[in-house]
């Protein structure tokens, strides 16, 4: 939303109590902002350190929801809370490097129970690998607008996602069927306007 002249206008001759009044009402409204100020104003620990946090707390989650994986639907409601979680860490703080970093962290620990997984029908199971899927996708997307500087390390998560996948024959037969090709989990190979691509396969039905 834009705001017009007149309105910003309107806003600077508030005196400070009302601008005070007024900026406490909307932080009621909204968490995530209510978040972002505090650690931008008063927080100490760097966003370095709150990413760190972030993983052991997805290593830790993913474990506790592991217990659930024979229930896939409840597995699947723990493993998007976890989701829900990177998404706040990633507003809060702006941590464009922890959006790629922590959801590959999250599809690599839920992958540590391929064993378990692999016991479940695949029909039981398709909704979450479609999930991870889209992950590793979205992941990919946000990765090709990181500066390149930061393209060795994401490298060696999708490394890992790579050894996972390809560790589980029916997760990667899914990737295959969907049109994705795994020469793209390399930094430096994810194809020019890899966004307009994956929104190409989907157009043709895939990857739903």
């Amino acid at each position: 939303m834009e705001y017009s002249k007149e309105f910003k206008n309107a806003l600077s001759q508030l005196s400070s109590i009302e601008k005070d009044r007024l900026i406490f009402r909307l932080l009621k409204k909204d968490k995530i902002l209510s978040k972002k100020l505090y650690f931008e104003l008063i927080e100490e620990e760097t966003t370095d350190q709150k990413r760190n946090e972030m993983e052991e707390i997805i290593c830790k989650n993913v474990d506790d929801a592991a217990k659930y994986i024979s229930n896939q639907k409840y597995f699947v409601v723990l493993i998007r809370s976890i989701s829900a979680e990177i998404t706040e860490h990633v507003k809060v703080t702006s941590d464009k490097f922890g959006e790629v970093s922590l959801n590959l962290i999250l599809v690599t620990q839920i992958l540590e129970y391929n064993d378990k997984l692999s016991r479940l029908r695949f029909n039981d199971v398709y909704k979450l690998y479609l999930y991870l899927i889209n992950k590793v996708m979205k992941a990919l997307i946000s990765t090709k607008k990181l500066d390149e500087d930061y393209w060795f390390e994401i490298n060696e998560y999708l490394d890992e996602v790579y050894q996972k996948v390809t560790s589980n024959i029916y997760l990667e037969k899914l990737f295959i069927n969907n049109g994705i090709e795994f020469g793209w989990l390399n930094a430096e190979k994810i194809p020019d306007h890899f966004e307009l691509i994956i929104k190409d396969i989907k157009n043709q039905g895939f990857l739903k």
